[in-house]
């Protein structure tokens, strides 16, 4: 395999004429978060099959050769853990590169095993030992070593390795339309955009909060958010965690009562102290209904719902190992729970764990099916009389 270093405009030129008319490209990126909000792009790693190159943003001003081909719909896009790579895309060129088939969801629906890194797939599928070492680089140093180069191409020669195997066992399966509605995911820009509003959900320790105290972090979040944003610095240089904690939890009511908050600086509260104050005083006047809760949307289950669910992990098991992947790919034991009592934003009556084990377990609940011992196997079959 070809495998390049591309940081001029000639060199990405040439490299666009080789991967022309490829009916798919594997694609990574390598980027910086650790100081900004969004995500500051470092490096562009693509490869055929036959030619793999690394291109270097930050020497080409004019990335359209290679963008031209990934924004083609006929070439799919492969990649692994796709989420935060597209969301540079979208960042960066406001539209996202579709379509996309992503190995470790590829992975997940094919046995390998559920949210699998990229290293450990490339064991298990080619049973190659990738390096490590320079999984803390810091991408936007130049120049670039040879190591570093190295492990970044490697990135894609083993995804373009990786995407026939997987691809041809799903066809084989007959599992091709399974990722559907992931894919639609990935492919709605609103998937990557985030709410101020809902960025409470996103504060580490907040479960020891309680009623009208999560009202007050989610002003405290949003206003954190939006600072972020747009300012372009991580959350935790604008505010960290466990201070939004504290300050929902405490609810000061003066600029003294703040300053014994620990780790809340000087500097913070002397720039923003008193907008804080008017943040908690609105979050107290939320009104109880709207008071934003990590509770379950439905009480704790019963001794006997308890045991219900028991016996449908111990079905969805069966039904796991029937179609040969993980029982966590399909469903956790919070889906199982909220199948019981009824509530229906649940993965498992949608799409294609609905097939395999949804209507299934449905019926488990409903005693219509039960595990029972035939044959020294678990199977799901009807009560007896």
């Amino acid at each position: 395999m070809q495998q390049l270093f591309i940081n001029t405009p000639e060199q990405l030129k040439d490299f666009c004429q080789h991967i022309e008319g490829s009916p798919w490209l594997a694609i990574d990126t390598e980027f910086l978060r650790e100081k900004t909000y969004y995500p500051v792009f470092c490096l562009l790693q693509v490869s055929n099959g036959e030619h793999a190159a690394c291109i270097d943003p930050l020497a080409i001003d004019d990335l359209s050769p290679i963008l031209d081909i990934l924004y083609r719909k006929d070439v799919i896009k492969v990649l692994h853990a796709a989420h935060q790579d597209l969301e540079i895309f979208l960042y960066l060129w406001e539209t996202l590169p579709v379509p996309v088939f992503d190995t470790q969801l590829a992975a997940a629906i094919t046995g390998y095993g559920d949210q699998m890194g990229y290293g450990k797939l490339v064991q298990q599928v080619l049973n190659v030992q990738l390096e490590k070492d320079q999984a803390r680089t810091d991408w936007s140093h130049r120049p670039l070593d040879d190591a570093q180069q190295k492990y970044a191409l490697n990135d894609v020669i083993y995804l373009a390795q990786i995407y026939p195997i997987l691809n041809d066992k799903i066809k084989q399966l007959g599992r091709s339309n399974w990722l559907d509605n992931e894919y639609a995911a990935m492919a709605d820009p609103m998937t990557y955009q985030v709410a101020p509003g809902e960025a409470w959900q996103r504060v580490k320790g907040r479960q020891i909060l309680k009623g009208v105290q999560y009202a007050v972090l989610q002003k405290l979040a949003d206003w954190r958010e939006t600072t972020a944003i747009n300012a372009n610095r991580p959350r935790r240089w604008i505010l960290k965690d466990e201070v939004m904690i504290d300050l929902a939890r405490r609810m000061p009511q003066s600029i003294a009562q703040m300053k014994k908050i620990r780790g809340l600086e000087a500097g913070t509260i002397e720039r923003h102290g008193q907008h804080f104050l008017e943040l908690i005083q609105q979050g107290k006047e939320v009104p109880r209904e709207l008071w934003p809760s990590d509770q379950k949307p439905f009480k704790s289950l019963t001794r006997q719902q308890e045991a219900l669910a028991d016996l449908m992990m111990c079905s969805l098991r069966i039904l796991a190992d029937e179609a040969g992947i993980t029982p966590a790919v399909i469903a956790g034991k919070k889906d199982l729970e909220k199948l019981i009592v009824d509530v229906d934003d649940t993965p498992l009556l949608h799409g294609w764990r609905r097939k395999i084990a949804g209507e299934t377990l449905q019926q488990v609940a409903a005693g219509n099916l039960l595990p029972c011992w035939q044959n020294n196997q678990l199977v799901l079959c009807p009560p007896s009389e």
